[in-house]
């Protein structure tokens, strides 16, 4: 008979080999900037910065949908007694500062890297109720289905390379009524020319960290999570300002845009 651990890993090399998102160019891209993730003024620093936008954004979707306890409403702990999972973690930004209100939160990403550069930086940071893991969310779909309050997939969704197969693998690890979480860019002229050409230009980004065909519409992302029984509840644009180095919120989708939906069975 074969043993329990034996049996997952051939469900993982099975889904790994027929239905992955993963892009393994893009995990030996960023494998490449694993020292930078922790480097605030570095490659990564629009993604330190953006931790002032899409934290209150998950955590202000989580507080209008009923989703956090009221108990701890008013503290510093308002995400407490909740389980998030952070896909595409990459170091560890987003998922350390979702910890910090208190929340039970696992990151999870392909890149074996920056998993280790999360859990370096964990061991300085020193925070409970933290966890890495070093998988794809097929791979993690398989033992921890309908375990999460909250989905979140911050600027990973336009790295993959079948995002019918992500989205659906990152909702069943999602509890009914759970939240799943996006931002990424929009497939437009304008993002190409801004997002990739300029970015890359100044030095804004590495060049060939973005690929205009990866980029997804806001209609074509709502049409698959309605696929799988979510509802919409918030399209928002964002924007950022290279040279201070922050983001605000903006009514124009046409580059970047956070989306969040409701699970319903």
């Amino acid at each position: 008979m074969l043993s329990r651990k034996l049996l997952s890993n051939l469900k993982f090399l099975r889904c790994f080999t027929t239905n992955t998102s993963i892009d393994k160019n893009e995990v030996e891209f960023f494998s490449r900037l694993s020292s930078e993730w922790w480097n605030e003024t570095g490659t990564f620093k629009p993604l330190h910065s953006y931790n002032k936008l899409r934290v209150p954004f998950i955590r202000e979707g989580l507080i209008q949908n009923g989703v956090v306890d009221l108990k701890y409403l008013n503290t510093s702990k308002v995400l407490k007694g909740l389980r998030i999972l952070d896909v595409g973690c990459g170091g560890g930004i987003l998922t350390e500062s979702l910890s910090r209100l208190g929340a039970d939160v696992t990151g999870l990403d392909a890149d074996n890297e920056a998993i280790k550069a999360a859990e370096n930086h964990l061991k300085v940071s020193n925070i409970e109720g933290l966890s890495y893991s070093a998988s794809s969310v097929e791979h993690h779909a398989i033992e921890n289905e309908e375990i999460y309050d909250a989905v979140v997939a911050s600027e990973i969704l336009e790295h993959v390379i079948n995002k019918d197969s992500f989205i659906e693998n990152c909702l069943k690890c999602l509890k009914p009524k759970g939240l799943i979480f996006f931002t990424t860019i929009n497939k437009t002229i304008i993002a190409d020319i801004l997002g990739i050409q300029i970015a890359e230009c100044i030095g804004l980004v590495p060049e060939g960290t973005h690929e205009i065909d990866k980029f997804i519409h806001p209609h074509e992302l709502q049409r698959i999570l309605e696929k799988y029984n979510c509802q919409t509840k918030l399209v928002h644009g964002m924007r950022y300002n290279f040279l201070s180095n922050t983001w605000s919120w903006t009514s124009d989708t046409s580059i970047n845009y956070g989306l969040y939906a409701v699970k319903y069975n």
